[in-house]
């Protein structure tokens, strides 16, 4: 895999797993003074970006799984690690606004 083929789909994975965790504190906070409405909205924002950080992933994982060397450098497990955090958090923000929609 090249390198710079390789940055790209490493900073997607940086870039979309950040967003997602934007989109999911602004959701929280929103959710916090009772706009639900506008917190779902920024909660499907969060997802789209997840989905697109997934994207990311999946192409580096595809063309491993295609016999291409993918390096295994701090980098990818860097953008690896922002993408797990931003899947947690935005499983925790769908729990947090669903609790405050019930208080």
């Amino acid at each position: 895999m090249e390198q710079n083929e390789m940055l790209q789909a490493v900073m997607g994975l940086i870039i979309h797993s950040g967003n997602t965790k934007s989109e999911c504190m602004e959701a929280l906070q929103l959710a916090k003074t009772g706009k639900h409405s506008e917190a779902k909205a920024k909660m499907e924002l969060a997802n789209k970006a997840l989905i697109e950080a997934h994207h990311s992933q999946t192409g580096l994982l595809t063309k491993e799984a295609n016999g291409e060397k993918v390096e295994l450098t701090m980098l990818l497990i860097h953008a690896q690690d922002h993408l797990m955090n931003a899947i947690t958090f935005r499983d925790l923000a769908i729990e947090m606004i669903d609790l405050y929609e019930r208080i």
